[in-house]
C-alpha cells in the first residue's frame, strides 16, 4: 500500500482506527498520550511481540530506533500492540535476529540485511551495496522506485516481511592499525566488514572477518583484526576504535547509504488487525527519516572530537584502491546476476535508478556542494 493510500486509510477509519494527527505525532518526542490528545478511539485486541535487535544499548541512535518504533507504535494504539525490545545477546545473538524471526523465536528484529547474504545474495541491496546509492537514493529507490517490492518478494522466501527502520548516513571507510597507501597494502590484511563490501575486499586480498558490534573492539585489541569498519564517527567513537586504531578512511564506498530494517514474521503479521499493520508502517518509514537526520546532527562535532582531542588521522582510499573496488564490485553483481533470477531483477532495478539519480546528482548538487562546501571550510574540515 502506497503511503498516501496509507494516510488516507487511517484518516478514514471511524472504528477500530487511529486518526491522522494521532499518527502526525509519531514524528514527535514525548508521545505517549498522542492518541489520546488527537482523540482517536483505538479498538483492538491486546498484542505483545518480541523483537530481538542486531545491536547494543551503548549505540544509542541505531539501537534507539527500535526502541522509538516500540514507544511510537504503543502510544498510537493506546497500549493495545506492545513490543519488549531484546539487545543483541540478550534474546539471540546480533547477528541471528533473522533466525530468530523466521522460526518465531522474535514476531520482529531489527538488522541489516546485508548480514545474511549467506541466505540470499539480494539481501544486500536493500541495507546497502558499494558505489551504490545515498541516504536520500536510497529511500527514494525503495519507497518510489520499486525497490521495497522487489526486497519483499526476496523477504516472502523466508516468510518476512520488512520495513525500513533506520538509515545511518554515508559510512566512514573504517579504521586501520597502519596507514593503507596503495592496492598493496590491504593484500593478507584481516577486516572486519559485511556484506558485499566484504565480498569485494576479499577479491582485493583482505582476509575478512563478519561479527556484530560488541565483539569488535576485543578483536582488534588483541590483535585478531588489523582494521575494522562500523558506522561513522558518532558511533565509532562509542565503541572506542580510535584508541587502537588511529588512521580512520573516507569515503566508505562499500555503505553510502545503509538502511536497518525490520523484518516481521508473515504469520504474526497477518495476524495483526490492519490498522495495527497501518500504524507499524507509518512509525517505520518515521523513525527511518529521523534516524539518518540524528546521525546528520551528530557526526560532524564527533568527527571534530576525533581529530581534536584524541589524534586521529583521517585519510583518504588512495585511488588505485578505489578502481580495483569498483571494477570487482561490478564484476561480482554480473556473476550473481548470471547465476540468480532473483539477484537479476532486483540489480537491474537497482542499477538503473542509479545510474539515473547519479546524473541527476552530479548536476546541480554535486556542483553546489563542490563549491559551497569548500567556501565553508569543509575542503580543511579533515585536518580541522
Amino acid at each position: 500500500m502506497k503511503r498516501i493510500e496509507r494516510r488516507q486509510f487511517l484518516k478514514s477509519a471511524a472504528t477500530g482506527g487511529v486518526g491522522a494527527g494521532a499518527l502526525a505525532a509519531c514524528g514527535r518526542e514525548g508521545s505517549s498520550s498522542a492518541a489520546a490528545q488527537n482523540g482517536a478511539v483505538v479498538t483492538g485486541p491486546e498484542i505483545q511481540w518480541r523483537l530481538a535487535s542486531s545491536f547494543v544499548p551503548s549505540l544509542d541512535i541505531i539501537h534507539g530506533a527500535p526502541l522509538r518504533i516500540a514507544e511510537r507504535v504503543a502510544a498510537l494504539t493506546e497500549g493495545r500492540f506492545t513490543m519488549r525490545v531484546f539487545a543483541a545477546g540478550e534474546l539471540v545473538p546480533g547477528l541471528q535476529v533473522m533466525d530468530a524471526v523466521v522460526a518465531g523465536t522474535a514476531q520482529a528484529g531489527y538488522t541489516a540485511g546485508y548480514y545474511y547474504i549467506g541466505k540470499h545474495p539480494a539481501l544486500a541491496f536493500e541495507t546497502s551495496v558499494p558505489f551504490g546509492l545515498t541516504p536520500r537514493q536510497q529511500n527514494a529507490w525503495l519507497y518510489h522506485g520499486g525497490g521495497l517490492e522487489l526486497m519483499r518478494e526476496i523477504y516472502a522466501q523466508f516468510g518476512i516481511v520488512n520495513f525500513p527502520a533506520a538509515n545511518t548516513g554515508a559510512q566512514m571507510g573504517g579504521w586501520f592499525r597502519r596507514p593503507i597507501n596503495s592496492l598493496s597494502d590491504l593484500r593478507g590484511l584481516r577486516m572486519r566488514i559485511p556484506g558485499i563490501g566484504g565480498e569485494v575486499m576479499t577479491r582485493l586480498g583482505v582476509s575478512v572477518q563478519v561479527f556484530a558490534a560488541g565483539d569488535i573492539y576485543p578483536a582488534l585489541e588483541r590483535g585478531a583484526i588489523d582494521a575494522t569498519e562500523w558506522v561513522g564517527p558518532y558511533d565509532d567513537m562509542k565503541l572506542g576504535f580510535h584508541e587502537i586504531a588511529r588512521n580512520y578512511y573516507q569515503p566508505g564506498w562499500w555503505e553510502p547509504g545503509p538502511t536497518l530494517t525490520l523484518q516481521v514474521n508473515q504469520a504474526e503479521y497477518d495476524a495483526l488487525p490492519r490498522v495495527y499493520q497501518e500504524v507499524l508502517a507509518e512509525v517505520c518509514q518515521a523513525v527511518n527519516l529521523d534516524t539518518v537526520a540524528r546521525y546528520d546532527a551528530e557526526n560532524p562535532h564527533a568527527l571534530e572530537t576525533l581529530v581534536r582531542e584524541h589524534g586521529v588521522q583521517v585519510r583518504s582510499y588512495p585511488r588505485d584502491i578505489l578502481e580495483a573496488a569498483w571494477r570487482e564490485t561490478n564484476a561480482y553483481f554480473e556473476e550473481q546476476a548470471g547465476e540468480n533470477a532473483d539477484f537479476r531483477r532486483v540489480y537491474d532495478s537497482f542499477r538503473a535508478f542509479r545510474d539515473a539519480s547519479f546524473r541527476y546528482f552530479a548536476g546541480n548538487e554535486q556542483e553546489y556542494a563542490t563549491f559551497a562546501f569548500a567556501m565553508a571550510g569543509g575542503g580543511a574540515a579533515q585536518g580541522l
